[in-house]
């Protein structure tokens, strides 16, 4: 699949699953109740974030959907450019991408970010999350996870050096005009050798 093609098909199917979620839960959870899905460790429960992800930075007069643009503009351009030639972090690229918009969607649209999968035990809770918030972290460690590999030598991109076999390819005329054939090796004539007398 081409690079452009699977970012397209990643980060649009995490923006699609993100908002009808948030639809969903703004219809069934909002004024409501926390619903147990695993009895206390999962959780629905339906909030509203005005900072970034995972609730950091709330209640703050801050314009955080300029991180959400500046991401996706930033990996617009490198699979543009074609500067990532390995899946894996084109997976990564992708997931962070679909995040990015799914939440730059709802601060666009009300300032504020539908959250409302909460995970915890006892008095011990992550701050509540969406599935945007999840790609995104998902795809950031996936990222952090690949970024010291080496590409394949075939996906190193259509400017990159390629290795060739170094072998004599053209004739190398001897003093009398007569050559090696190409591809062939020039060494020592096979017989006696050049130290004893021709006959």
């Amino acid at each position: 699949m081409r690079p452009l093609l699977l970012l397209v098909v990643i980060a649009g199917a995490v923006l699609g699953l993100d908002m009808w979620t948030k639809r969903w839960a703004t219809a069934h959870l909002a004024y409501r109740q926390p619903v147990e899905v695993v009895g206390e460790f999962v959780r629905l429960t339906y909030t509203r974030n005005s900072g970034i992800a995972f609730g950091l930075g709330a209640g703050k007069r801050f314009p955080y959907y300029v991180f959400s643009i500046a991401a996706a503009v930033v990996i617009l351009y490198l699979f543009a450019r074609q500067r990532v030639h390995h899946l894996p972090r084109q997976v990564a690229l992708a997931l962070i991408l679909g995040g990015a918009l799914g939440n730059l969607v709802d601060r666009l649209k009300t300032g504020e970010v539908v959250d409302f999968i909460e995970i915890g035990w006892d008095r011990w809770h992550w701050p509540v999350f969406n599935v945007a918030d999840s790609a995104v972290t998902i795809g950031v460690v996936l990222f952090a996870l690949v970024w010291s590999h080496k590409e394949p030598a075939n996906e190193a991109g259509p400017g990159a050096p390629r290795l060739v076999p170094a072998y004599v390819d053209e004739p190398n005329p001897g003093p009398h005009g007569s050559g090696a054939e190409p591809g062939r090796a020039v060494g020592p004539i096979p017989g006696r050798g050049a130290d004893r007398p021709l006959s």
